[in-house]
């Protein structure tokens, strides 16, 4: 019962004290749970072989994300012996194929979260696989799988109806077509992002809108076709919404955040950097609406001014939640929006990159009212005084952490 308590590390250290303490210390009921991420990454598939012999029914969550040496073989027996998996993470273990998935698919019918980053091998015929036999499968990151098409997404949720995160990042084939399959066969669904999948415009994601209601958190970054119906269509359809992230989704306007404020009053997080339409009156409705925002990206978006800040700053969120706000190369910003930010006591960092009318005394004057906030400002050359002796200093920009 003590030795359940214990990690990776210390179980190995306690079975070479003696036979007795071996027999405990490797028993299978204490190998529950294991990540070998912070362990030992260059482990080789014997090492998977060995634990899942030794703990058989009793795994029920495995970590082997970055283990390069790791193939099919080694996860085929894993899976034979260990028909109680509930999570596995792949993540980057760049050997496993197709076969991987049909021997989960064949064993692993327990199996919730499953992921697959980078496994650049993956193609229909593994999502085809786990439809058939995972039909349990909550949680499915198959994001740098490039060869996935709307084939592979088509079977795998007609299997998998109660997917409730699915992270499909780097799957540049997709179209809106795969969306429109999630959205009606995946009610359930709280996760989804989409960043960098480039071909996907209006259409599919308001097919998700429509037919997943329970969405919390969406990341269209890159999605760069998107224009104010996605937002309007969120606003319309999920009012759970907590995190949002369009990133250089350059169509979005003020219009269409409006909506999205509205309606959604849960938002905690947005990340709007390159959004190079919006203006203070997104700020004001996001001030009005949304008492819960904690981090706000508005990097590169170059027309907000100080009043915006200023209504940020006296918003509801302001007070107690806001805790990160990033204006990078937000060219209208003075050290007036430092003193707005003054009464936001939960702010922890503060982002000014590239602010050339940021001054290091307004940066000063905020940290005397909250003096824990990291703010990382970029300054323009310092003029350098005349020469002495026959020689200058030389002076350079400087990134500061204050």
């Amino acid at each position: 019962r003590i030795f359940s308590f214990l990690d990776v590390v210390t179980l190995c250290r306690c079975a070479q004290v003696s036979r007795a303490w071996n027999v405990l210390a490797l028993d299978g009921s204490n190998w529950q749970r294991i990540d070998l991420f912070d362990f030992q990454r260059d482990i080789e598939g014997r090492v998977v072989e060995n634990i899942s012999k030794r703990c058989g029914g009793f795994l029920r969550k495995l970590s082997l994300r970055g283990c390069l040496g790791v193939g099919d073989n080694a996860l085929r027996t894993f899976a034979q012996n260990c028909r109680n998996i509930e999570v596995l993470n792949l993540n980057g273990c760049t050997k496993i194929t197709d076969a991987t998935c049909t021997s989960l698919s064949k064993f692993c019918s327990k199996l919730r979260h499953l992921d697959l980053a980078s496994c650049t091998s993956i193609t229909n015929l593994s999502l085809k696989a786990l439809s058939e036999g995972c039909p349990l499968l909550e949680q499915l990151n198959i994001s740098w799988c490039d060869q996935v098409t709307k084939d592979g997404i088509q079977a795998l949720v007609r299997g998998c109806g109660g997917l409730k995160a699915l992270f499909l990042k780097g799957c540049t084939q997709l179209e809106d077509e795969a969306l429109k399959y999630i959205g009606a066969h995946c009610p359930e669904l709280v996760t989804l992002n989409l960043q960098t999948c480039s071909q996907i415009t209006d259409d599919g994601l308001i097919t998700i809108c429509r037919g997943c209601h329970k969405l919390q958190s969406l990341c269209a970054s890159g999605c760069s076709n998107i224009t104010d119906a996605i937002l309007n269509a969120l606003g319309q359809n999920c009012p759970r919404l907590r995190i949002l992230e369009v990133a250089r989704c350059s169509q979005l306007t003020d219009v269409g955040f409006t909506t999205l404020a509205r309606n959604c009053h849960e938002l905690e997080k947005m990340d709007l950097e390159e959004c190079v339409q919006i203006t203070d009156s997104t700020l004001i409705q996001l001030s009005i609406h949304c008492p819960r925002l904690q981090v706000l990206s508005l990097s590169h978006c170059e027309l907000i001014t100080d009043d915006g800040i200023r209504h940020l700053g006296n918003g509801a969120c302001a007070h107690d939640r806001l805790e990160v706000i990033e204006l990078d190369n937000c060219p209208l910003i003075t050290d007036a929006s430092l003193e707005h930010l003054k009464s936001c006591h939960s702010l922890e960092r503060i982002e000014l990159y590239d602010c050339q009318q940021i001054t290091r005394a307004g940066i000063k004057r905020l940290r005397t009212h909250l003096p824990n906030i990291k703010v990382h400002a970029y300054f323009a050359p310092v003029t350098p005084p005349p020469s002495v002796g026959g020689s200058r200093q030389r002076f350079c920009r400087c990134c500061i952490i204050l």
